[in-house]
């Protein structure tokens, strides 16, 4: 438990910040799924539009700090990764 008003208020702010974080994680997985979706149902165009929108959700996390450098940069290769898959495969 707190024991002075600013860490009463720290702590006020801890929780702001963690759900708004949380939200913003929970975001780039969902955009990460979308994807994943569409290079599973083999749909070219619409893999590389959600390929531009998950890479840019992931650059953001790490910008803002909610993703370590070295994690985003792990995320986008696998996503980059499972694209030139999709690419590869002759139709």
């Amino acid at each position: 438990m707190a024991h002075s008003k600013s860490a009463e208020k720290r702590v006020r702010q801890n929780e702001k910040c963690r759900i708004h974080n949380k939200s913003i994680g929970s975001g780039v997985k969902t955009q990460v799924k979308k994807f994943a979706a569409a290079v599973s149902a083999g749909d070219e165009k619409t893999a590389n539009a959600e390929y531009k929108r998950a890479v840019s959700a992931v650059d953001r996390a790490a910008k803002h700090g909610i993703y370590h450098p070295n994690n985003a940069a792990r995320q986008k290769s696998r996503l980059s990764r499972m694209l030139s898959t999709l690419q590869q495969k002759p139709d």
